[in-house]
């Protein structure tokens, strides 16, 4: 069997964690920073987990990671 290429554009932005958790970082973080609240930017700063329906779709594309 050929290895399967992984996505690009995926690796750099999902990892998998032990346990099978897909984690990646919130978006909307880079530019027009000021008229964001404080709330929205810190809630931002923290990484995420994708959500159960989407994991299958994330590992199909990162499957060596």
């Amino acid at each position: 069997m050929p290895k399967i290429k992984t996505h690009s554009g995926a690796k750099k932005r999902f990892s998998v964690t032990g346990s099978g958790k897909v984690k990646f970082q919130h978006t909307n973080k880079r530019h027009r920073l000021n008229q964001k609240d404080h709330k929205r930017k810190r809630i931002l700063r923290n990484a995420a987990y994708a959500d159960e329906t989407n994991i299958k779709n994330v590992i199909a594309l990162i499957p060596y990671k």
